[in-house]
């Protein structure tokens, strides 16, 4: 697959470079935003913009080992069963959930 655009940057002698302005309009960056670079097994490393309601450290912990255990252990997955799922709608059909609400102080 081509590029969309090929941009080059120069690492200084203290390791850090800017990121080209092609890049920074692609991914909608502005000063003080935040980058992750992520690296494939493969070695491709790409980078993408991070927005500030995905910064969650634990999910973001909890998804890279789920990642991890699905890269080495294929095997494992299963399709999810339909008969699970009418399970669990029964067990939560009656809980009244509100996300914006906040947690009590015996739920936090």
């Amino acid at each position: 697959m081509a590029p969309l655009a090929d941009n080059v940057s120069k690492l200084t002698d203290r390791y850090q470079t800017t990121v080209p302005s092609g890049v920074r309009k692609q991914l909608q960056l502005g000063k003080g935003d935040k980058i992750r670079y992520c690296t494939e097994a493969s070695g491709r490393v790409y980078i993408e913009a991070v927005r500030a309601e995905e910064e969650d450290p634990a999910l973001g912990a909890f998804l890279d080992f789920v990642e991890a255990d699905i890269m080495a252990h294929p095997e494992r997955l299963r399709a999810f069963d339909g008969a699970l799922h009418d399970r669990l709608e029964a067990m939560v059909s009656d809980v009244d959930v509100n996300l914006d609400e906040p947690l009590s102080p015996e739920n936090e």
